[in-house]
């Protein structure tokens, strides 16, 4: 009955569009009857929806390889085309329309078909829960199970992806997320914990699901050894940071158990792939990265329905990035160009997109799933963490939540939800937005090197220069002069700053650099809208370094570094070990900076186009959240901090371990670790630099390096073991 009310709807709809649209005939050229009209209008609108169900989905999987975008403004093109050839079937020629036409009439009835069917389905919501019980019985008699409760429990992993601890607090008080709020209440606990200085999705992700965050100093840096630019969301660097984490803890991931990895940077060992980044560089069978596409666009209504919600995005967009250009918000970044596409595609295009594969994992009754819904991190990065854009997006994720918690209700196994984000963002206005240059800029005027006429002008730049001046004892370069050294490559990480000298191997000491550039550790040590530097020193090893002003900057050693104290006052505790530990990576820059932090407004200021920014040190981009069932056991001991991801995959191991059985281990031994490590190869053994990274990797097996990365073992331990 469903079908027959869906084709008489799709019917009326083809020919109230033949009467609006003058480029869209149902009757001959002499005239035709209202009868024979609708009796056309019936055929076209049956031979579209048997294309849109026969061919619709070969034609989705024959293009799996475009990119998403492009498949995503595709969609309009294709059902035009479907639309065409069923107007060609139509007897005696009486259906015909231009390819513009086709494309408009296509998306409408699409639509109106999808809106139909799926009121039909509102109104009858046991119709719904019979279909879902279905497939799930199915499913269930296909394995030789007739009783739900006899497997064990599954368990769905959500990252909201920038939802920091206190925004999730915040979004739950303002009714902003009322499916949160209803699981607080009654069955989940809520736990924050904290990242490394390195406060993005490359590490923390990397951590959560590989269960290590070694050697991430950022979301993008250069290594000498190889001249190779990283960046963690490029399809190449994922697949070697992956490489690398699986080696080095001898592990294939998280979700090697019958899992699924949906929207993620890495791929946890899952078999089930959709929308993985280290797998997308893959081409064969044995890739199902971009399989999640075809679930999901096989069905043209899910199609058309995305893609018009794609095309509303771009104009909510718009409209937003123009009231506030209007009312003059500050601080505001340029949202022009590709952004309000690019936009759309995390908020609308990814999340249905992994929502729909969530889904058909539980359905399929799979043991372990994670899911990466981007959508808030997108928004919140260029309008701000706590704005009324970002809002509406934590908004309709909440209603993917409760979508998700719903079919969790019929799968053929239990499910335990567990929340959690990745990191947090801070506000503030951009580092070249208050002063007037970028980091880079600033750099190359503390080098002597040539800057643009602009940044020259600002205070900072002629400040710069003219400590230059007075340390070299002679001119600056003017702007097109070649300078005294080769160029630095200065990298942004949000408000976390890399600054490496390309031309020099291994890592330049403190000494070498005050020899070649005698001016720039004090110019960027003293500059307002920095908070502290780290380098290496010959003499003290590590130190940091911070001020104010160029007459008051303070350098502490590393090692007697406290929180709170010297250039890390005011920083939330466990800078002091986040800083110390990322000191011991073999790719950490020759000076790492980080930002200033102002712990009364919690702004700082991002290296790069952002108002909501994170990948350092200071305020909530730090303080992400865990949100899970309380029938699990605790993520911590009470009173016991949870810090770094690389502990939070313990304690999710250790949940995996409680709902699937012992054949989940709860974490790689430290001597499965060594022996991995200890049979790594070193290449470029003429390279000093690796040497030097070899001795650095193996300083971190003695008790004092152990030490200054502190873990609560009593979180990673089974009770019931």
């Amino acid at each position: 009955m469903r079908v027959v009310v869906v084709w008489a709807v799709s019917t009326l709809t083809m020919m109230a569009l033949a009467g609006i649209l003058p480029d869209f005939q149902l009757k001959s050229a002499g005239g035709d009857s209202v009868t024979r009209v609708a009796l056309t209008a019936a055929w076209g609108a049956g031979a579209f929806g048997l294309l849109s169900a026969l061919v619709w989905p070969l034609v989705v999987r024959a293009f799996l390889l475009v990119p998403a975008l492009v498949l995503g403004l595709l969609v309009f093109f294709l059902n035009g085309s479907l639309l065409l050839i069923a107007l060609s079937l139509i007897p005696s020629g009486r259906g015909a329309a231009k390819p513009e036409t086709a494309v408009v009439v296509a998306a409408v009835m699409s639509a109106v078909a999808s809106a139909t069917s799926t009121a039909l389905a509102v109104r009858d919501d046991n119709a719904y829960r019979r279909r879902l019980s279905r497939l799930a019985d199915r499913r269930r008699r296909r394995r030789g199970d007739d009783d739900r409760g006899s497997e064990p429990p599954g368990t769905v992993f959500l990252q909201l992806d920038g939802v920091g601890h206190d925004v999730l607090c915040h979004a739950v008080g303002a009714g902003l997320m009322p499916t949160v709020a209803g699981w607080l209440e009654e069955t989940h606990r809520l736990t924050p914990w904290r990242t490394d200085w390195s406060s993005q999705t490359g590490a923390s992700q990397l951590g959560i699901l590989h269960g290590c965050t070694f050697d991430v100093p950022a979301f993008r840096w250069y290594e000498k050894d190889t001249g190779e630019l990283m960046v963690s969301n490029r399809p190449a660097s994922a697949v070697e940071l992956q490489r690398r984490a699986v080696e080095r803890t001898g592990d294939g991931g998280l979700l090697t158990l019958d899992g699924a990895s949906r929207g993620n940077l890495f791929s946890g060992g899952a078999d089930q792939l959709a929308l993985v980044l280290s797998m997308a560089a893959r081409r064969g069978r044995r890739n199902r990265s971009r399989a999640g596409y075809f679930a999901y666009f096989s069905d043209p209504a899910n199609s058309v329905r995305t893609a018009l919600s794609f095309v509303a995005e771009v104009g909510r967009e718009i409209g937003q990035s123009t009231r506030a250009r209007l009312r003059g918000d500050a601080p505001r970044v340029r949202r022009g160009g590709l952004y309000p596409f690019i936009r759309a595609f995390a908020t609308v295009v990814e999340r249905d997109v992994v929502v729909a594969a969530v889904i058909g994992d539980m359905l399929a009754g799979r043991t372990a799933v994670y899911a990466d819904l981007v959508a808030y991190d997108e928004v919140a990065h260029h309008s701000g963490p706590r704005s009324r854009d970002a809002d509406k997006v934590l908004d309709r994720l909440d209603r993917s939540l409760a979508l998700i918690a719903k079919v969790a209700e019929h799968a053929p196994r239990a499910y335990r939800i567990v929340l959690l984000s990745d990191h947090g963002q801070s506000p503030g206005e951009t580092f070249a937005g208050a002063y007037g240059l970028t980091l880079k800029d600033l750099v190359r005027a503390g080098c002597g090197l040539s800057v643009p006429r602009g940044a020259g002008r600002t205070k900072s730049g002629a400040e710069a220069r003219d400590a230059v001046r007075v340390a070299l004892h002679r001119p600056v370069a003017e702007n097109g002069e070649p300078g005294p050294a080769s160029d630095p490559i200065v990298l942004a990480s949000g408000n976390l700053g890399l600054v490496s000298f390309p031309d020099t191997e291994g890592r330049l000491s403190r000494e070498e650099i005050d020899r070649r550039h005698p001016a720039l550790l004090r110019t960027l040590a003293g500059h307002p809208g920095i908070g502290f530097l780290l380098v290496r020193s010959e003499e003290h090893g590590a130190v940091v370094i911070g001020g104010r002003a160029a007459d008051e900057v303070v350098e502490v050693p590393l090692a007697e570094l406290a929180d709170g104290q010297g250039p890390l006052a005011g920083f939330a505790p466990g800078a002091a070990d986040a800083v110390r530990r990322t000191d011991t990576f073999p790719h950490t820059a020759d000076i790492m900076v980080n930002s200033m932090y102002d712990p009364v407004t919690g702004e700082v200021h991002a290296f790069e186009e952002q108002i909501g920014s994170h990948g350092g040190l200071g305020g909530e981009q730090g303080h992400p959240f865990l949100l899970s069932p309380r029938d699990l056991s605790a993520p911590v001991a009470d009173g016991a901090e949870l810090a770094g991801a690389e502990q939070v995959h313990r304690v999710l191991r250790r949940w995996l371990r409680e709902c699937a059985g012992p054949q989940v281990p709860l974490e790689i031994s430290r001597r499965q670790e060594e022996s991995v490590l200890q049979q790594e190869p070193v290449r470029h053994q003429e390279s000093a630099r690796r040497q030097e990274s070899r001795r650095q990797e193996e300083s971190l097996r003695r008790p004092e390096a152990e030490g200054s990365f502190p873990v609560d073992d009593r979180a990673v331990q089974d009770k019931s073991a």
